[in-house]
């Protein structure tokens, strides 16, 4: 019989696997909401009649409530209870899905991504963490990676899920589908998921004002650049200062900057910053290029944008193997340089692009670029830090990803030069892509001068990352077991 506490629930149960559908379920649907969404943007902008900064806000709102709170939301699952904020988090992105599904104007649907993004950040951290709480220590490692190659092939089937959606009954349900998956995970969590939470963590005290500066430094940042606002680029940045003088007085911050004493997880987080911004502007592009200027419905652009995820579900945990025996500067040199080279070879992509001759080499390229450097910086962000650090460590470069990812949407587009309308012609649209590639390229080459420059292999043996699959575009996977200061599970 199962036993009700955490931490006795073994793999091969039916309370095991239920506790497996709910976790897989839940990150899914936020995993997937980060990248399927723009697949559907030109369906978007024609059904409510938008410019390109709508489109750009529609991507944005998510990203800047998700990387703004991500950390906020481990810290509340850790005092009041991993199951707890997990399926508040479920819920809160279900009715965000809801309003983006029935949102009448441009207004209301960006209203409800920011919402979503709360969600998001909500149940995020809490599903691994609840995978790491619940299993008994001898299927814990076999649970996760359970957890991660599951949840790689949702990445991968989401992009088809996605244009089959679009294509079909509308973009709309692209959001609406969310509703009824909540409604499966709810009722799983709250009966077979038990409740842990970390009895440490009521000690601590939140960090809400650090959190608040942090998104609002954020936001304003974001407007100025999609809306070219000078004043709000200012107050941002005056807001960011603020945040930074507040982290470094308060004895419990959000963000603990001394862990940046450490060269090796700066010089990471630097390099992390540089490849997720060229990944946010490229995929973000990327879906429009192959649809207002190729001409794909989005089902083909969908499906069009697959073999980077198939590659890195196949082959991240055989990277982070060799990276583990040659050490992190090699992967962390190459593998944004051949990003690079795939970014460079989409400039074959153009009207009637041949999917075979023109799409599938840049794109394999990129995803072997990706798999190359994916496995090695989560496991080298973890090595640089003290063990107990690590689970903050993962935070801060996961919430870095996101924002690098989000102001590349904002700036890409204006240092491209494409105007409000350009999504609607194939001739501006194809004109501002070949100037952003490019751009994307370089910032890839600087993240690969970086690492070779100050990545070198860790001094000690530090924590290694529990996700062996990272299928996700838009940030490096969030190691929830180490986030309480645990070792990790034994393998």
């Amino acid at each position: 019989m199962d036993d009700d506490r955490p931490g006795d629930i073994r793999l091969g149960t039916a309370r095991g696997r239920w506790v497996i559908l709910a976790t897989v379920l839940g990150s899914t649907m936020a995993l997937l909401d980060s990248t399927v969404v723009n697949v559907a943007l030109p369906r978007i902008g024609e059904d409510l009649d938008t410019d390109m900064a709508v489109l750009q806000w529609t991507v944005n709102a998510y990203l800047l409530t998700l990387a703004g709170l991500i950390l906020l939301g481990g810290a509340l699952g850790d005092r009041y209870g991993r199951r707890k904020i997990f399926v508040i988090g479920i819920v809160w992105f279900a009715i965000g899905s809801l309003l983006c599904g029935l949102a009448p104007n441009s207004t209301t649907l960006i209203v409800a991504r920011a919402l979503q993004g709360v969600g998001g950040a909500l149940l995020t951290p809490g599903s691994l963490a609840l995978i790491q709480a619940s299993f008994h220590p001898d299927d814990r490692s076999r649970a996760v990676g359970l957890w991660s190659g599951l949840g790689g092939v949702g990445a991968a089937i989401g992009p088809f899920v996605g244009g089959w959606l679009v294509d079909g009954p509308g973009w709309r349900w692209i959001f609406l589908i969310n509703v009824p998956l909540a409604a499966i995970c709810v009722p799983v969590a709250l009966r077979h998921v038990p409740e842990s939470r970390d009895p440490r963590a009521h000690h601590h005290r939140f960090d809400i004002l650090g959190a608040f500066l942090g998104a609002a430094a954020l936001t304003l940042v974001t407007y100025a650049l999609i809306d070219t606002a000078w004043w709000a680029g200012v107050a941002g940045v005056l807001v960011g200062v603020a945040f930074v003088r507040v982290e470094k007085r308060r004895p419990e911050p959000m963000l603990p900057l001394s862990v940046f004493r450490s060269r090796l997880f700066t010089a990471v987080n630097l390099v992390t910053l540089c490849v997720y911004a060229a990944f946010g502007g490229f995929f973000f592009l990327v879906a429009l290029q192959l649809q207002v200027v190729s001409g794909y419905s989005a089902l083909e652009a969908g499906v069009a944008l697959l073999p980077t995820t198939v590659l890195m579900l196949l082959f991240s945990a055989r990277s982070g193997q060799l990276a583990e025996r040659i050490g992190p500067r090699i992967p962390l040199t190459a593998g944004p340089l051949f990003c690079a080279a795939g970014m460079l070879l989409m400039l074959r992509v153009g009207e009637h692009a041949s999917y075979v001759r023109d799409v599938l080499p840049a794109l394999v390229v990129m995803g072997l670029g990706m798999v190359t450097l994916v496995a090695p910086l989560t496991a080298t962000v973890l090595s640089s830090v003290d063990t107990g650090r690590a689970g903050i460590a993962s935070g801060i470069n996961n919430a870095a990803a996101r924002a690098a990812g989000l102001l590349a949407v904002a700036a890409l587009p204006l240092l491209a030069g494409m105007g409000p309308e350009a999504y609607r012609s194939a001739t501006e649209f194809n004109d501002t892509f070949r100037r952003a590639m490019p751009m994307c390229a370089g910032i890839l080459v600087l993240g690969a001068l970086i690492a070779a420059v100050a990545v070198r292999r860790p001094a000690r043996a530090g924590v290694q990352p529990e996700c062996r699959v990272n299928c996700g575009v838009g940030a490096p996977p969030l190691e929830g077991g180490a986030a309480q200061g645990e070792e990790p599970a034994a393998r």
